[in-house]
């Protein structure tokens, strides 16, 4: 036809088999992204001429930067996951077109790369974290300085597990950890579990770390915030139950019985004296306990409650104790104040009902019935007098009760009625008695329901005012110079019915009034002559307000 035609080769563009695609894909590799993977790089009839598994380090690079790589391949890589295999076929002109490279690659070769994406990062990504547990409340979130206990699982990612450290104790934000676990872990409050992922730049960078984690390695933390606080920390105080009234606050030098339930921040449980069926007994501020909690006790009400947060310096520092609580652990204690006392306390009475027209009142020696109730101060019954079917009966003054008990009934009118607080000290002490706890402070509910009169410790009777004198001749009352028994019985008998005289109170008034007969009676033959008792008296034995 006379016209020219001049065949035009097509060229073909890269052709990707993505064979193996992961279940999940948070990013796809874009221009200007840097890649690492694994390769391995064949002719098209599956001769190998290349592979980095054979060199045992993955390809780096940047996406779309001529020179690097071969065109085909940066066209290929585009669009990837982690984790994603594909294979790529690449046309000459996207490879080593007609010159082809050296003696590896022919002129005009087509190129079949099997790449396994490894990583992806960008020079513009930050450290991204994402929440995968969230505590129920927040009591506080790190803050750099702040010294942190955590557990962690690290992985590449591509999911390949590196390290794993049950706890880790570090500082946060003063060069201790790679800079993204510096800013990851900043916000995280206590029990709180987040992932964190640190591009390569802000982690290990060109140099990797160990044999785990390569050169330009995107590292990826998942951490679960065990425990935090600042070496500035004082005790953290929170009073969740004052009793009112408050009538006193512990202060140094106290002694203290309390319950406690301690957990370390993340709720972990590593003691209890609930447990143990026993409260936990100290002195206030005299460092018998860790020192926060010395503090802790200064100015606390019985009955209260309150939750104490105590720094490690404060508690048992960075060596812990033992295998009970690790090294630098926040401590948390939920306490409950059962009682206190002072060792110079005295006995505290305070008058509920006073009856009027109160003359007599108890004192040492009288035998005196009362009612009472004891309890604990938070409330415990311990025992009452309602236990059995007659009032208690004591005299006062002769150590049958315990010191305070004693003291508490002394003073006392019939009918009135007292709540009594007695120290352990002149209580059971600090062994305790029986269902009576160590060191215990008591609380008495009294009533005087009935009051006799008593006489010294070793008498049998006193005169409440000067005898007769003579003395005989009142006792004779038939006059016939000699005194029977029954004589005897009479005169007793009367002078304490005129208020002349008193009896021991508590015994049977015909043996106290023989005993006494027979103590005047020399000659044991049943009557006293005036010659007997100027006897008696003329020895010395009888002082003038004794028995005659």
């Amino acid at each position: 036809t006379g016209l020219g035609f001049v065949a035009s080769r097509i060229l073909q563009d890269v052709s990707v088999d993505r064979y193996s695609l992961p279940t999940f894909c948070p990013r796809e590799v874009e221009i200007g992204d840097y890649v690492r993977y694994h390769y391995t790089g064949t002719f098209t009839d599956g001769r190998k001429f290349d592979s980095t598994y054979d060199k045992g380090v993955p390809f780096v690079g940047q996406v779309g930067f001529e020179g690097k790589v071969i065109p085909g391949l940066d066209k290929g890589v585009q669009g990837m996951c982690v984790n994603e295999r594909r294979k790529i076929t690449i046309p000459p002109h996207l490879a080593y077109g007609v010159t082809g490279a050296g003696t590896v690659i022919p002129p005009d070769s087509t190129l079949v790369f099997d790449i396994l994406l490894l990583d992806v990062w960008n020079k513009d990504d930050e450290v991204e974290t994402r929440m995968l547990e969230r505590p129920r409340m927040c009591r506080r979130a790190v803050q750099a300085s702040d010294f942190v206990r955590y557990h962690y699982n690290g992985s590449l990612l591509n999911g390949t597990h590196f390290h794993s450290r049950s706890t880790y104790d570090t500082y946060v934000g003063q060069g201790d950890l790679i800079r993204g676990l510096d800013q990851g872990l900043l916000g995280m409050c206590i029990g709180e579990k987040r992932s964190i992922t640190i591009p390569p730049f802000l982690a290990y960078g060109d140099k990797g770390h160990g044999s785990k984690v390569p050169a330009f390695a995107t590292v990826v933390y998942e951490v679960l915030m065990v425990d935090v606080f600042n070496v500035k920390d004082d005790i953290k105080v929170e009073v969740q139950e004052i009793p009112q009234p408050c009538k006193r606050k512990t202060q140094v030098g106290d002694y203290v019985r309390y319950h406690y339930n301690a957990t370390f921040q993340d709720g972990t449980h590593f003691d209890s004296s609930y447990q143990r069926n026993g409260t936990y007994n100290t002195y206030v501020g005299m460092g018998y306990v860790i020192t926060g909690m010395d503090k802790a006790l200064q100015g606390v009400c019985v009955g209260e409650r309150r939750r104490v947060t105590v720094p490690p310096h404060m508690a048992y520092g960075e060596n812990g104790t033992g295998d009970l609580i690790p090294g630098s652990a926040v401590l948390v204690f939920d306490l409950l104040i059962i009682d206190f006392h002072n060792p110079k306390d005295l006995v505290d009475i305070k008058v509920t009902h006073k009856p009027l027209g109160c003359s007599v009142t108890s004192a040492a020696n009288d035998l005196i019935l009362y009612h009472y109730n004891c309890s604990l101060l938070d409330g415990t019954r311990l025992y009452s007098s309602d236990d059995s079917t007659q009032p208690s009966q004591t005299t006062l003054g002769q150590g049958k009760v315990i010191t305070g008990l004693d003291k508490g009934l002394q003073g006392m009118c019939v009918g009135e009625r007292r709540e009594v607080i007695v120290p352990p000290h002149l209580g059971h002490g600090e062994s305790g008695g029986s269902g009576v706890p160590g060191s215990a402070v008591l609380r008495f509910e009294l009533e005087l329901l009935d009051l006799h009169k008593g006489i010294p410790e070793g008498y049998l009777f006193v005169w409440l005012e000067d005898s007769p004198q003579p003395l005989f001749p009142a006792m004779d009352l038939n006059h016939d110079q000699e005194v029977p028994l029954q004589e005897f019985i009479a005169f007793i008998k009367l002078q304490v019915a005129e208020g002349k005289g008193r009896l021991h109170p508590g015994m049977d008034s015909n043996i106290i009034i023989r005993d006494m007969f027979a103590k005047q009676d020399h000659n044991a033959d049943g009557r006293i002559t005036a010659d007997e008792l100027k006897l008696q008296t003329d020895e010395g034995e009888v002082p003038a307000r004794d028995e005659l």
